[in-house]
C-alpha cells in the first residue's frame, strides 16, 4: 500500500518538469504551480509518516570521503549502487541533469553521459536557469530530504549500502535546482525552509513527504505543522 500511495503522489509531481515556470517572486500568495499534488494527496502522505517531537542530534555524521573522514553516505555522485541510474557508466549528478534539463548537450565521446549545457525550469524559484559546465555551480543537485537530516532521523542506523542508495536516489530524493537556493536550504527541513516561490510549496511538500514515506524517515512536529498548512492551499 505504501508504494502505491507514494507512486500516486509521484505521478502528480512528475509533470512539473515540463511546465513553464510561473514567474511569481518571493513568498507572495500564489496558486500551486501546474503539476503540483492536491491537498488530499499531501494529507494522505502526512498520515503515512512518523512524527517526532524534534530532530535528534546523533554523533558521527561525516559526509566527506577524504582520508580519515567518515564518508557515511559514500562518495558523492557515485555510479556504484543498486537502483535507477546505478551501474550505467554515468555519475549521478549527470543523470539528474540529463533528466531535469531541456535543450541538453552532452560532451562528445561520453556516450551521452556528461552534460555540458541545458536549461532548467527551476522548481524552487520558477525561473529559467541556463546551465553551462564551465559555471557548474549555478545549478546544483538537491537532496530533497537532506542527508544530514536523514542521518539524524535514523539513517545512522542503516547499512552503508542503503545510505549510498538514498544519497543517489534519482527517482525520489534528487532534483536539479538553482545553486543559490540549494545553498540557502542547506540541511534545513520544511519548518525552516520552503522554496522562495510560493507557487511551488505544494510540489515541494509532496516531494519531501514522498521521500520520508519511501524510506520510513520521520518528520518533526514543526515540519508536520508547516506541511499541513501548505496542504491547505493546494
Amino acid at each position: 500500500m505504501l508504494l502505491i500511495v507514494v507512486a500516486v503522489a509521484l505521478s502528480a509531481l512528475s509533470s512539473l518538469g515540463s511546465c513553464a515556470p510561473s514567474g511569481i517572486p518571493g513568498l507572495a500568495p500564489a496558486p500551486p504551480a501546474p503539476g503540483s499534488p492536491t491537498r488530499a494527496s499531501i494529507e494522505e502522505l502526512l498520515t503515512m509518516v512518523q512524527i517526532v517531537a524534534a530532530r535528534p542530534d546523533p554523533v558521527g555524521y561525516e559526509r566527506g570521503c577524504k582520508q580519515g573522514e567518515g564518508c557515511v553516505f559514500g562518495p558523492a555522485w557515485t555510479d556504484d549502487y543498486d537502483g535507477p541510474g546505478g551501474h550505467d557508466g554515468c555519475g549521478t549528478r549527470d543523470n539528474v541533469l540529463a533528466l531535469s534539463l531541456t535543450e541538453v548537450q552532452f560532451r562528445e565521446g561520453t556516450r551521452n553521459c556528461v552534460v555540458i549545457s541545458g536549461v532548467l525550469a527551476d522548481p524552487y524559484t520558477g525561473e529559467l536557469v541556463q546551465f553551462a559546465k564551465a559555471d557548474a555551480s549555478k545549478i546544483q543537485i538537491d537532496h530533497i530530504y537532506p542527508l544530514a537530516a536523514a542521518w539524524d532521523m535514523g539513517a545512522y542506523g542503516w547499512s552503508l549500502d542503503q545510505r549510498i542508495r538514498f544519497a543517489n536516489d534519482i527517482e525520489f530524493n534528487l532534483m536539479a535546482v538553482d545553486g543559490s537556493q540549494n545553498q540557502s536550504k542547506s540541511d534545513a527541513t520544511p519548518a525552516q525552509w520552503l522554496p522562495p516561490n510560493a507557487a511551488y510549496h505544494c510540489f515541494y511538500a509532496g516531494k519531501y513527504l514522498s521521500v520520508a514515506a519511501q524510506y520510513t524517515l520521520p518528520i518533526t512536529e514543526a515540519d508536520q505543522h508547516t506541511l499541513a498548512a501548505v496542504a491547505e492551499r493546494c
